[in-house]
């Protein structure tokens, strides 16, 4: 039974092909797309597969882009099925006061953070952060509690904000330095350093509530460019939300082999 994993976010659409809905599958193809190039996808990189039997995705970029990629998805005979966080799944709680109202993204993500370290055999606090178009950092404790999460700019809306609201200010292609001497790489290193004191605030904040060291994963697709510069130890994982995916799909499609947790 493959199965076909899809992450929809604001600016791209993410998906991965696996031979089952379950943790551990092996994965047969994966790719993205903008999202104004959705429509390419079907007689594009999907035209190449061979159909799958589930389809799981979480979308974050609206109802419109939604029915956009389901009449993507008319090439397979398959119905999709798309995650709303709710109060408890997959062994995460939800503490948001409006459980439906996380993205799912964030949802998604937190589930597959939570299970990674549960394969390690400990249960330990955890802090999951989001690198994209926003960032997202996330407090999950022990228990698997979500505690609650912050929201701000990436990189890209920080310096768009400050070259509309700045006279002189251009968006910069600058360095990430310690002092910075000139303006693209202060505008480069001051939003570098926002992201970056703000993971270290939750991070300590989740340590004090649980007295005990969280675990950092960064994922999203500026990931990789925010990992050498925290100044919290952190694990980058490019797949956390495909993990999260895998997780909730396993659960609801091959509930035999879901673990007893």
């Amino acid at each position: 039974m493959s199965f076909l994993a899809i992450d929809v976010g604001n600016t791209r659409l993410k998906w991965a092909l696996y031979d089952a809905p379950r943790v551990g599958a092996r994965l047969l193809a994966h790719g993205a797309q903008f999202l104004e190039n959705i429509e390419t996808l079907e007689e594009g990189d999907w035209s190449r597969l061979a159909p799958p039997q589930r389809v799981l995705g979480c979308v974050v970029a609206g109802d419109a882009v939604k029915r956009r990629v389901e009449e993507q998805l008319e090439i397979w005979d398959v119905t999709p099925q798309w995650v709303v966080s709710s109060a408890a799944e997959a062994g995460l709680t939800n503490g948001y006061d409006h459980p439906a109202r996380l993205g799912s993204d964030r949802w998604v993500a937190m589930i597959g953070a939570r299970h990674r370290l549960l394969a390690r055999g400990r249960q330990r606090p955890c802090v999951v952060v989001m690198v994209g178009t926003a960032v997202t950092v996330e407090a999950i404790d022990a228990e698997g509690r979500f505690l609650g999460g912050i929201i701000l700019p990436g990189h890209g809306i920080m310096l768009r904000a400050l070259e509309s609201g700045t006279a002189g200010l251009h968006v910069p292609t600058g360095e990430v330095r310690d002092f910075p001497t000139n303006t693209s790489d202060a505008l480069t290193s001051g939003g570098t350093f926002a992201i970056a004191g703000a993971v270290q605030r939750m991070f300590e904040n989740l340590r004090r509530h649980c007295g005990e060291e969280p675990v950092c994963f960064m994922t999203g697709g500026a990931g990789w460019k925010m990992a050498p510069s925290m100044s919290t130890p952190c694990e980058l994982v490019e797949s956390l939300i495909f993990d999260g995916l895998l997780e909730i799909a396993q659960r609801r499609w091959a509930p035999s082999l879901a673990p007893a947790r």
